[in-house]
């Protein structure tokens, strides 16, 4: 393995980190954004909205990421006429903003059967008690089963967050050039794939390993039981030693 190679490419690939953080964190914040009322239409009685919020989720979810890039970016070109005419060609013309609708209509789709499931394993009991002292809907809702229901998605939502990270990597297929688009063009001048995608490699787990404790800390922090457990499992064990 050279080991020169990778010292030079570490830093080009270090500075491209920024494009992959932007990719990702402007695609979470719009899809959770979307993926909330698409949970409540979800979980509704009616069965025009849950019809309509289920074909969305189940498109999206059965369809290739890579796919739904290409179709936004080469395929917009088809429907031209129609961007112009609406005053959109100058987004769909635009790599960023494709991929980040792609990552965004994804992460979305999966983000809302997230939300969905833990809307539905919200304690009926906490609901039952929100309605005793009077609250509408809407205040049930927003003090009782929106944070509830947060609480109990964080585990799942934070492999989303690490898979959304992980895929900003197909957006290098689109002309974007963050880590995997920087790897590929270091790759195709000094012809080391070995060495410079384990560095890629490298990156990439060190971000979703500090995704993975972020999200952890938070899960503690919202709920303070895990915080007691922790400190009698500290005691038991300095206790044992």
């Amino acid at each position: 393995m050279d080991f020169d190679a990778m010292r030079d490419a570490f830093p080009k690939l270090i500075a491209a980190v920024p494009t992959t953080l932007t990719l990702a964190a402007v695609s979470l914040c719009l899809g959770f954004g979307l993926a909330v009322p698409l949970a409540l239409m979800r979980v509704s009685k009616s069965r025009l909205l849950s019809g309509l919020a289920y074909a969305y989720v189940y498109v999206i979810r059965s369809t290739p990421l890579l796919v739904q890039m290409f179709l936004i970016y080469y395929g917009s070109g088809q429907f031209r006429a129609f961007f112009e005419a609406a005053g959109l060609w100058v987004l769909f013309r635009d790599a960023w903003f494709c991929a980040i609708l792609a990552l965004t209509l994804s992460t979305a789709a999966y983000s809302t059967e997230i939300i969905r499931g833990a809307i539905q394993a919200v304690p009926l009991g906490q609901v039952e008690a929100a309605r005793a002292v009077g609250m509408s809907g809407v205040l049930q809702f927003r003090r009782v089963v929106f944070p509830i229901a947060m609480r109990l998605a964080l585990p799942a939502y934070g492999n989303e967050i690490i898979l959304m990270v992980k895929s900003t990597s197909l957006a290098s297929t689109i002309t974007i050039v963050e880590v995997t688009g920087v790897a590929k063009q270091i790759i195709s001048n000094t012809f080391q794939p070995v060495e410079v995608f384990v560095i890629a490699g490298a990156i990439y787990l060190s971000i979703n390993f500090i995704v993975s404790r972020a999200v952890t800390v938070t899960e503690i922090w919202l709920n303070p039981h895990l915080r007691t457990e922790r400190a009698i499992r500290s005691t038991t064990a300095a206790a044992i030693h």
